[in-house]
């Protein structure tokens, strides 16, 4: 399975499907077809979604969605967690609703994450019953009406504490094509590497849905925005603008701020560890470029790679392989090389990780920060985010 993965992705993203390799060309028809029916599909979904023969739920409190228009990779879950905190930090108790897709590797990092915060976390296919259950467990607050509103109409300082289990607002991961939600905000994730590939809907490309589905965003944000040209970003906003002209746009990145080594979560250990260093990139994330190129830019000696398919759960096979890798390069390099890879590779099963001894594995701890570009800015994009959801709270300091 996880062959067929990578020759999927490869067609997905091939710039020239004639170089591809004999085999892979020959499953370009079989995915055209799967592709066409995957389009009928999901035109006659999106249709009786419109004609109101399938359902739209709306919930008592601001709904902001985070989703984007291909498969993984496109800073959803990063994103997701710092609506989570910005919520947090004005006294809004979240909820995040997530599908807990192949074993919820996303929602454990985001519970690691959060967890000092009132974030309350829903996992399920069905959000809308999820939300419902959540709702009726710790009740809801009308954002405008809640204790903080009042000391904002009063002139008061708001201190940064939560003093309620009412949940104020909701967040979805993962929720462009999730249209059984009514929600007030939709963001749209957009990987400034990947892009949308060879603009093929899934299986034969990476699409969930065409790009005219940018019409229904309300702000699109371009993902690991520093790691690609200005030209490249031009050309990015171009053609969201060409869809939409008037749609608001950021962007964002992924800092590295530590790391810790498996098997010790609380020892922050410094980037510096990895200065002149040799270097095991490990990953199965949506988009593994981004996660080397920023290791790469650490300081090692030398940076190797060992990649999987999105959301891959490692075996003892995988370990072997990656085992076969290490000894490899200890033997070019004369010592031990580190392993590094991602909190959602670790959060996804933090045992078997620990089968790569005696060798050092750190995971690498990253947090999204939206960049000042073109205009926009972190405080433009929460101030965007309080506008649109209509929340009344004092401005940041």
């Amino acid at each position: 399975m996880e062959k067929v993965r990578r020759a999927v992705n490869e067609i997905a993203y091939a710039r020239n499907p004639r170089k591809l390799c004999r085999l892979h060309r020959s499953l370009i028809p079989l995915l055209s077809i799967a592709s066409s029916l995957y389009k009928l599909a999901l035109s006659l979904r999106h249709s009786l979604y419109r004609h109101g023969f399938f359902p739209v739920h709306r919930l008592p409190v601001a709904v902001v969605s985070v989703g984007n228009l291909s498969w993984g990779g496109n800073g959803k879950t990063p994103m997701v967690e710092f609506i989570a905190r910005w919520l947090c930090h004005f006294g809004i108790s979240p909820l995040i609703l997530s599908r807990g897709y192949a074993g919820g590797d996303e929602v454990n990092m985001l519970r690691r994450h959060l967890l000092w915060t009132p974030t309350k976390f829903g996992v399920g296919a069905n959000r809308a019953a999820v939300a419902s259950q959540f709702i009726q467990r710790y009740g809801y607050v009308d954002t405008r009406e809640s204790s903080w509103y009042r000391k904002q109409q009063l002139g008061h300082e708001l201190n940064v504490s939560v003093d309620s289990e009412n949940i104020g607002a909701v967040v979805l991961d993962d929720a462009m094509q999730h249209w059984s939600l009514w929600r007030d905000l939709d963001i749209v994730m957009v990987n400034g590497l990947t892009l949308w590939g060879n603009l093929q809907l899934l299986p034969l490309g990476p699409l969930r849905e065409p790009l005219t589905a940018l019409k229904r965003a309300d702000a699109v944000v371009i993902h690991h925005a520093d790691l690609v040209s200005e030209n490249i970003l031009k050309d990015i906003e171009s053609t969201i603008r060409g869809i939409k002209e008037s749609i608001p746009l950021f962007f964002s990145k992924m800092d590295p701020t530590y790391l810790f080594e498996v098997g010790n979560t609380n020892a922050n250990i410094p980037l510096t560890a990895l200065h002149k260093a040799t270097i095991l990139c490990v990953s199965a994330i949506g988009s593994a470029e981004s996660f080397v190129k920023k290791i790469q830019k650490m300081g090692a000696c030398y940076v190797d790679r060992v990649d999987f398919s999105d959301h891959h759960a490692f075996h003892v096979k995988d370990i072997e392989l990656i085992r076969a890798k290490l000894k490899e390069l200890e033997g070019k390099f004369g010592s031990k090389p580190i392993v590094v890879i991602t909190e959602k590779d670790y959060d996804r099963d933090p045992e078997i990780l620990k089968q790569l001894y005696p060798f050092k594995t750190f995971v690498v701890c990253s947090t999204l920060m939206v960049m000042s570009y073109k205009g926009s800015t972190e405080d433009s994009f929460k101030n965007f985010l309080k506008d649109h959801l209509r929340l009344k709270f004092p401005a940041e300091n």
